[in-house]
This record gives C-alpha cells, structure tokens and sequence, in this order.
C-alpha cells in the first residue's frame, strides 16, 4: 500500500506504484505517473508536478528550507534523481542519479546528464544540455522533441501498469514510433 498523506492532492494521476510514500503538501497533476520505491516530503512549502510527468523508480523529492520543488510538464525524472528545493521547467529530462539542489532552476526542453549535481541556486535557460560535478552548460539545443517522446512512453507505460499490463503492445510500440 503506497503512503499518501492527508496533505496530498491527487489530479487523476494515471498510475502510483503500492510502494510510493507521499508525505506533506504534494499536488499531481492530470496524467502523472509515480514508479516503484519514489518519496516526496513537503512538511513545508510545497511539491508541485505538472501533467504526464513521470517520477521514476528510487526518486527522492523534498522541498528546500526556503524553497518548493516545482516540476513542469511531460517531464522525465528518471532513476535515483534527488530534486530538492528546486524548479524544472516544460519537457526536461533529468538523467539517472543526477541531484539538483535549493533554489536551481532548469528551463524548459532541457536536459540534465546522468549523475550531474547542479548547486544551489544554478539556473539555467531553456534548451539547455547540463551535464557534471558541479553541473555546466555544456550545449545549446531544443529537446523537447525527444523528451516528450520519453514522457509519453512513460505516460503510456502508466496507462498499462493501472490496468495491470506490464508490456506495451505492438499498436503501442507503432504508435510510439510515430
């Protein structure tokens, strides 16, 4: 049975997973999915997720002392992403083990490479590719094909998982393919 405290506004997610534990002030939005072993904690402030955003497996999210966590829509936050106290805009996409502290803002239709810390109060525009200890700019390109793409899979994958399907079908994969 997942945790989902009394603080905890749920706007037709499509999927949470038995083992979820959601603490303190969170709101999910339309579409939005919550996987295996993921925890948030808002004893203040708040965490916010934006519609058909995926929260992947082992992710941790909490807010900053003085700062919420805020997540855009069509997201990705992939395996063993901390976010605390932070903003991610539209579209983006925050690669395996990555950690993005207080106060950093990350626009819309980026990416944040695997295992990157991105320190307190960074921030970064729109479009951006971010990547190592600390986090920089390293290229300039519009992502937001590919990560709505990624978003989309897993907004699918949800679909299925709330039915108890843990496979797409061939019709899903074509659809997927475009």
């Amino acid at each position: 049975m997942p945790h989902i405290g009394p603080h905890v506004t749920l706007n037709n997610p499509a999927f949470i997973h038995d083992s979820a534990q959601l603490y303190g002030k969170l709101t999910l939005h339309e579409g939005t999915s919550v996987w295996p072993y993921v925890v948030t904690r808002a004893e203040m402030h708040e965490i916010i997720i934006g519609a058909r955003t995926n929260i992947q497996d082992h992710v941790m999210i909490h807010v900053g002392y003085a700062t919420p966590t805020i997540v855009g829509e069509d997201c990705s936050i992939t395996h063993r992403v901390f976010l605390h106290g932070c903003e991610i805009g539209d579209r983006v996409l925050i690669g395996i083990g990555a950690t993005v502290m207080d106060g950093a803002k990350i626009g819309s239709n980026s990416i944040v490479a695997g295992h990157s810390i991105v320190t307190e109060g960074s921030k970064f525009p729109a479009n951006s590719i971010i990547a190592g200890s600390p986090a920089k700019l390293v290229k300039t390109r519009d992502n937001s094909a590919a990560n709505l793409m990624n978003a989309r899979f897993y907004h699918m994958n949800a679909l299925n998982y709330a039915q108890g399907t843990e496979r797409l079908s061939q019709d899903q994969l074509r659809a997927l393919q475009g």
